[in-house]
């Protein structure tokens, strides 16, 4: 008979405690302070995330996982979508469960219903959900043998979960029990339903299960859920400020792009003043790349299907292609990829290491298919023209050319204003077996050591990597403190040896040549959409379509006003000239309106003094200033791409 003798306990700083044979991993957080026990939601033993009300029978290695961690607020958010989820059972029969787990910022719950579930239904969801709350029931976790998680998802009429079960290998699973609401999960969850205060639910949207369109469609609720009442407020209040920055709406009332249903889902129409912005990025990024010693190339949008049989995008990525075009027998796809055609760019002619590195870019257009329910504006399109480049160099230079990427990288994010963070993504457990163990390596000491040979901040993300190459990933945050998708570089371990890419050493032999994929800005389109967002419009200087804006107050000024704006335009400055028959405050509205920086006033007083008034999205209402001294500064503020003075960068 096992006696209640005390185990040994280590905590995370390596202190011990003693307790009690059986002591629950929740006994030990309160024994330690109510402070953490308040705070805690799961627990470590042992390196296993488990529940609070696990039992240590033996000694073992303990850590208390809090809400305030990331790790913490997974678990939290993911049991708030389990309370999501009973408070929809209860408020609407028949419901069958998808899945919900918890995301960045939040979670989401997939049901299938027979009636539909609009935005107007969240407020008494999220009434049902206080109620459960209120209740204080517990999360119960149960182990299971398939047969019978079968049996009971079976009975309750649950087909998802059944076909989820069928996948799994395991001989047991976990199911855990809320109320009357049963699901599949691992877990762990917190140790009841009271514990989750600071919820809300913010959208209804629909969702293939399985993200395939082959399967039902379900409808998927999104919520979010934070430890803290002010960690609530202040993630809304951003959601809200979101709302008022949505691309799509600024684009709309700025005239930048639109979307046509005749044109084609997914496709962006760039509108003249839209293709301002656009140029003024593409010119600052050639001019960028030329400095670095760049070569711009320019590669077909449709090539033969072989190239890419050879390059084994249709192997891996042929759902994300379209279906091939036969011309003359010959199979063609529409391009997904601009690698093939920089790499038989390169092989046209032999290649010495006198020659390396050889550095390919180009602003290519690739086509790759979306499903319509995952098209978003001009964030996920599915035509779209990527800052693509190609490094074609020796093992012995690959360092350098990293560490001079991340200068790159450092230059351009900085000139848009964005914080970001490197991560760097290594050999996932699936990968190239073509590559040796030797040449992945070498790709990640290369990366890592460009990484620290700039100085650049970086952490780890073990097995993160694509299957034939490490990469660096770059993750950018706007103003808002979103996380979007930035830089990437990757040495490829594939393509050079599907294509055989060779150049002749200094011993007079063929080797293997090194390639880098990267993108800086990634795809323009998204690029673009992101930055009305950042920017919420109101884009800087030297990025502004429309830079000033000039307005006579009566016809009589029209001539004057008509002469600033062509010595504006002969400096360099895009400026219009509004001559409408309207007031001047009516004027004054529609160009902050339209987001134009200076707004310059010119009536009598300006006419006499050859002065134009100045307002300004940065200093308001300047008064007169000569001509000459605005362009100065103008000039000035575009040279430097200086920021608009009241630009604030969320740094939380």
């Amino acid at each position: 008979m096992e006696t209640n003798t005390n185990i040994s306990i280590t905590l995370p700083d390596g202190s011990v405690k003693k307790h009690p044979r059986g002591a629950s991993a929740l006994e030990v957080a309160e024994s330690i302070g109510p402070g953490l026990a308040g705070d805690a939601v799961a627990a470590r033993i042992d390196g296993a995330l488990v529940d609070l009300s696990s039992k240590i029978s033996q000694d073992r290695r303990l850590e208390i996982i809090t809400a305030d961690s990331e790790e913490g607020l997974g678990i939290l958010r993911h049991s708030t979508s389990h309370v999501m989820a009973l408070a929809v059972q209860r408020l609407y029969k028949g419901v069958q469960f998808g899945i919900g787990p918890a995301i960045n910022d939040g979670f989401y719950y997939d049901f299938d219903l027979k009636d539909a579930i609009s935005s107007d239904d969240l407020t008494e969801i999220e009434e049902e959900m206080e109620r459960i709350v209120s209740e204080k029931l517990p999360f119960r976790r149960e182990e299971l043998s398939i047969g019978d998680a079968r049996s009971l998802f079976e009975s309750i009429g649950q087909p998802y979960k059944l076909e989820l079960l069928e996948e799994i290998e395991d001989e047991k699973v976990n199911v855990y029990r809320t109320g009357d609401f049963v699901d599949l999960c691992r877990g762990p969850h917190i140790p009841d339903t009271s514990g989750l205060k600071n919820f809300k639910l913010l959208s209804v949207a629909g969702a293939y299960w399985r993200g395939s369109a082959t399967k039902p469609q379900l409808q998927r609720i999104y919520g979010t859920a934070f430890a803290r009442k002010k960690e609530l407020k202040k993630y809304l209040h951003r959601v809200e400020e979101a709302e008022k920055r949505d691309h799509r709406r600024i684009g709309r009332e700025l005239d930048l792009f639109s979307m046509d249903e005749e044109i084609g889902k997914g496709l962006v129409l760039w509108h003249p003043k839209g293709v301002e912005i656009r140029e003024r990025i593409e010119q600052y990024w050639k001019n960028e790349h030329r400095l670095r010693g760049y070569q711009f190339v320019r590669t077909p949008h449709l090539a033969s299907e072989k190239v890419y049989q050879r390059s084994g995008h249709i192997p891996q990525y042929e759902d994300m292609m379209y279906a091939p075009i036969e011309i003359e027998g010959e199979r063609y796809r529409v391009k997904p990829m601009n690698c093939p055609g920089h790499i038989k760019i390169f092989q046209s002619q032999m290649r010495s290491y006198r020659d390396l590195p050889i550095r390919y870019a180009e602003l290519g257009t690739v086509y790759r298919f979306e499903m319509s329910g995952a098209l978003h504006g001009m964030l996920r399109v599915r035509g779209f023209t990527q800052d693509d480049a190609h490094i074609f160099c020796t093992p012995q230079q690959l360092p350098g050319e990293v560490e001079e990427l991340l200068g790159l990288v450092d230059e351009i994010m900085g000139a848009f204003g964005y914080r970001y963070k490197a991560y760097l993504a290594t050999r996932p457990e699936v990968s190239l077996q073509t590559a040796t163990d030797q040449e992945w390596e070498r790709a990640t000491e290369a990366l890592q050591s460009g990484l620290q040979r700039y100085g650049m901040d970086y952490s780890v993300e073990a097995g993160e990597g694509t299957f034939y190459a490490p990469k660096i990933d770059v993750k950018l945050f706007d103003a808002l403190g979103r996380q979007w998708q930035g830089p990437t570089i990757q040495v490829d371990l594939n393509l050079p040896k599907r294509f055989e890419v060779k150049y002749i050493a200094d011993d007079g032999k063929e080797h293997e040549c090194i390639i880098v994929h990267r993108a800086i800005l990634g795809s323009l389109e998204r690029f673009v959409g992101g930055l009305i967002e950042h920017f919420g419009g109101w884009f800087p200087l030297w990025l502004a379509p429309e830079q000033v804006r000039v307005l006579p107050i009566t016809d009589d000024h029209t001539e004057y006003a008509h002469n600033v704006r062509d010595t504006l335009r002969a400096g360099g400055i895009r400026t219009t000239c509004d001559e409408r028959n309207e007031k001047t405050g009516y004027k004054v509205h529609s160009g902050t309106t339209d987001k134009v920086p200076y707004l310059l006033i010119v009536g009598e007083k300006e006419v006499k003094s050859g002065t134009v008034s100045v307002r300004s999205h940065d200093g308001g209402d300047e008064g007169p200033c000569a001509l000459e001294d605005l362009m100065e500064r103008m000039n000035k503020e575009v040279e430097t791409k200086a920021l608009p003075k009241n630009f604030v960068s969320d740094t939380d």
